[in-house]
């Protein structure tokens, strides 16, 4: 292997120590001193997730690579949503719609609006290719209205839920939706995805990783998500009793499980944006979004229906004022393909409102 193509350290430490913290945790029941050693460890194992998901990408290119740490954290995402509903069916019902909407409101206002201001901060204007994200956006809306806003207006099963046939032809089309969506970005229109070309990026021109650096990357980036999960499923009651105890909704554990998961996404789109890569950035980003419904709705789909689990998709009347007003402002200071720091800002906005109307409906 080439000098340049060894491991740091800390990249593979990282990962063996959240282990050995999860291996604990199971075996313990994360008492108050393993728990306090997993937050300790978590943000290091989302840093080498990120490192690992950059060789790949670097290696493999746009837009492969963003899909690569989309997808991988969403298929462990699903995991950990089914495996948490599967634990407790009744009071969990809910969970898969929290999380997913969680996770779209966090991608859409949290992380985009950090990326658009540090990046703006950093490099005053910065361009994209508004096919690309327009194309994201058309998706995303399809598959929020269909999938969290429909099931309210059915009248086929009580409350905001489908009947089995609906839940199926859900789960369908938002499958079609995501891969057709994968299609387009990766092969029929993929020019619109590609990073713009930016003078002395570095970092584009320097030379790949090898081949057996980035299986290497492969192997720990996996190793290094499973362990942000499952740290993050053993620390769940721990949440959900501090929820508890500060009066917040129930529904505010789906935003902490979101957050904690889209950590190392969030992290790797921040630093494309500072490096002047604002396309790798909403590929991240909005990749990410696409994935969580396109991935997590068939999947509870079939756990629910194989289980004959009740299963509660249809928003409150707040969470659907804040998704489309979400997906307006999306679509305004995404449509000229270039953004500044107001964008930034305006979308940080959001997601504060977001946050605080959660905690205080």
């Amino acid at each position: 292997m080439a000098e340049n193509d060894k491991l740091p350290v800390w990249t593979w430490a990282a990962p063996v120590a959240g282990w050995i913290v999860l291996i604990l945790a199971v075996a313990l029941g994360m008492p108050t001193a393993v728990a306090a050693l997993a937050a300790l460890i978590l943000p290091f194992v989302v840093f080498s997730a990120v490192h690992h998901a950059e060789v790949i990408a670097h290696r493999v290119g746009e837009p492969f690579g963003t899909l690569v740490l989309a997808v991988a954290v969403t298929v462990i995402e699903v995991a950990l949503i089914v495996s948490i509903m599967i634990s407790a069916p009744a009071e969990k019902a809910g969970l898969a719609r929290d999380t997913v909407f969680a996770a779209v409101m966090i991608v859409c206002n949290g992380i985009v609006g950090l990326c658009l201001l540090m990046g703006g901060m950093r490099h005053r204007e910065q361009g994209f290719h508004v096919q690309g994200a327009s194309a994201a956006l058309a998706v995303l809306a399809a598959l929020t209205t269909l999938t969290l806003v429909l099931p309210n207006v059915t009248v086929s099963a009580a409350g905001p839920a489908f009947s089995v046939s609906q839940l199926v032809f859900s789960a369908v089309v938002s499958l079609v939706l995501y891969t057709a969506f994968v299609f387009v970005q990766t092969v029929r229109h993929r020019d619109y995805f590609l990073p713009v070309d930016v003078p002395g990026d570095e970092e584009k021109h320097a030379a790949p990783p090898s081949r057996q650096a980035m299986m290497q990357s492969v192997g720990w980036l996996i190793a290094g998500l499973v362990a942000v999960v499952g740290i993050t499923k053993s620390l769940t009651p721990a949440l959900e009793w501090a929820i508890a105890r500060a009066e917040a909704p129930k529904s505010f554990v789906g935003i902490i499980i979101a957050g904690l998961v889209l950590m190392p996404e969030g992290m790797a789109a921040v630093r494309a944006a500072r490096a002047n890569r604002l396309q790798t950035s909403l590929n991240l980003a909005l990749g990410s979004a696409l994935a969580t419904i396109g991935l997590t709705i068939p999947a509870v789909a079939v756990v629910s229906i194989m289980l004959s689990q009740p299963l509660i998709l249809g928003l409150g009347a707040k969470e659907q004022v804040m998704l489309v007003l979400t997906l307006v402002l999306s679509i305004i200071t995404l449509g000229t393909g270039w953004t500044t720091v107001l964008q930034g800002i305006i979308h940080l906005v959001i997601f504060a409102a977001f946050v605080f109307f959660a905690i205080v409906p």
